[in-house]
């Protein structure tokens, strides 16, 4: 997909250029626009059998497939912060900020309304929270935003073959879920 403008968004020319899709250039007024990457934040939330918390996704892109709790980091917000607030509007639940740790990052394609952004996604976990013994019981206390998620669901994820099995909305989700597991 190509990102495209066909008007400068400062002066109105017709003759903005676009350099690869990583640059905007009027040559009429010297407006410049770059397409920096987004970060993003993901994070397994897991029980001691290897069963992960997933949503459902409500909408686009990939609505109806699986997603873990996450979302865009927000100006001037560090990535742990972003976990936990992503968690308190998702599943309506805080997550302790203390058990959550990086696994890595992966880049990602997240189309939305015909554009293309490009994003690094940084990934983390966290434990399931104390009073909980499975995913399935911490599920039966969320509230999901119902705008992003229709429903939870906990699959086990123990091997690669798990992995490939799941109707993931994200490879950048299922790269980490490859190196989550041997850890």
């Amino acid at each position: 997909m190509k990102n495209d403008f066909n008007l400068c968004p400062m002066c109105g020319s017709k003759k903005i250029e676009n350099h690869n899709n990583k640059k905007w250039v009027c040559p009429d007024c010297g407006f410049d626009l770059y397409c920096n990457v987004a970060a993003a934040v993901g994070v397994i939330i897991s029980d001691r059998q290897k069963n992960v918390l997933f949503e459902v996704r409500a909408k686009e892109p990939r609505k109806g497939f699986l997603a873990i709790p996450g979302g865009f980091v927000d100006a001037d917000e560090p990535a742990e912060k972003a976990v936990v607030r992503e968690c308190h509007e998702e599943l309506g639940f805080d997550i302790n900020p203390d058990s959550i740790s990086f696994v890595c990052t992966n880049p990602n394609t997240y189309e939305y309304k015909k554009i293309e952004y490009k994003t690094c996604d940084m990934f983390f976990k966290a434990d399931l929270p104390s009073e909980f013994d499975s995913i399935d019981e911490f599920i039966k206390k969320l509230h999901a935003e119902e705008s992003e998620v229709s429903g939870f669901v906990s699959v086990q994820v123990a091997t690669e073959e798990d992995i490939e099995k799941l109707p993931l909305a994200f490879n950048s989700t299922r790269e980490t879920l490859k190196k989550w597991i041997k850890m």
